[in-house]
């Protein structure tokens, strides 16, 4: 997955800076009061205000699969297990730096919710809600990159 979709000049070439690696998980669990369907976890994060998968960067040295078990921790609460591994996501960031996220599927197994500077809200949505709420479309994607896994699996 990529945000360069081939058409008009592209985003990387005006990119500015070293690659940034981080790594995130498409969260989920089923859902105990419908039965087991699926619902995916969003983040809220107010310094941008938008709905996103958990993720973040990956410390010096770190692997993207520790950083993705990490990240979920910090900023949902939850213990996962990594289950398949999703597209890769890259694109510019804030500061036009290109950047590049791992991602897997993740099943929430435990913890609890509590809010923090970088991450003040989560919802747990059914996925159509969820392809909804969140802000980037790539995002979307992974979306549907989840439900193509479990149903594999």
């Amino acid at each position: 997955m990529t945000a360069h979709h081939g058409t008009g000049p592209d985003p990387h070439a005006a990119a500015r800076g070293p690659l940034v690696r981080a790594a995130g998980c498409v969260l989920w669990r089923h859902c105990p009061l419908s039965g087991g369907t699926v619902e995916i976890c969003l983040v809220h994060r107010p310094k941008y205000d938008d709905w996103s998968h958990p993720k973040g960067k990956l410390k010096r040295g770190e692997a993207p699969r520790d950083a993705a078990l990490r990240e979920v921790l910090e900023e949902t609460g939850a213990a996962c297990e990594l289950g398949a591994p999703l597209p890769t996501a890259r694109y510019l960031d804030a500061r036009h730096r290109p950047k590049e996220v791992h991602y897997w599927a993740a099943e929430a197994t435990s913890g609890a919710f509590v809010p923090s500077h970088e991450v003040d809200r989560i919802r747990w949505l059914p996925p159509d809600a969820a392809r909804a709420r969140l802000t980037q479309p790539r995002d979307r994607d992974l979306v549907d990159a989840l439900l193509d896994a479990l149903r594999a699996a």
